[in-house]
């Protein structure tokens, strides 16, 4: 596949990596020095992650405990600025330690640079982690 080349383009091959748990392939669409960051953070998880290496360790033991089947709704909408989309989504699953299906709205803010990821502002509903088998963070709650 040749490399995606709008922030539109690049989000939606995040998406299909995500759901074929292609971790590694998701992190290699990251810049050096990407920021993700998650306002929304409840208390004992990570409200900003700094560098490809901060952001990987984050998501490597992802697909052990969420099992995301698909992204039903995604919209994807252009900003003033080429290099930035507001995208509004909503994923859909399972929690693999107890078999619960998840399912998670989310709004991000994301930019793009050179075909990478340079900025991540992930939304997402704290109150979807007060599930049992939600938190992959290793956080003690």
């Amino acid at each position: 596949m040749s490399a995606p080349t709008s922030p539109a383009d690049l989000y939606r091959h995040s998406l299909r990596l995500l759901l074929d748990k292609n971790i590694p392939g998701w992190v290699a669409l990251w810049a050096e020095d990407g920021l993700m960051e998650f306002p929304f953070a409840p208390d004992g998880w990570p409200k900003r992650l700094e560098g490809r290496e901060a952001i990987a360790a984050y998501m490597r033991p992802y697909p052990d405990h969420i099992d995301l089947h698909d992204f039903p709704e995604v919209r994807i909408h252009e900003t003033t600025d080429p290099e930035t989309v507001v995208v509004e989504m909503r994923g859909v699953g399972r929690l693999v330690e107890t078999g619960r299906p998840l399912d998670m709205t989310y709004i991000a803010v994301v930019t793009v640079r050179d075909g990478l990821f340079t900025s991540y502002r992930d939304y997402w509903n704290p109150l979807a982690v007060a599930e049992p088998g939600a938190d992959f963070t290793g956080s003690d709650r």
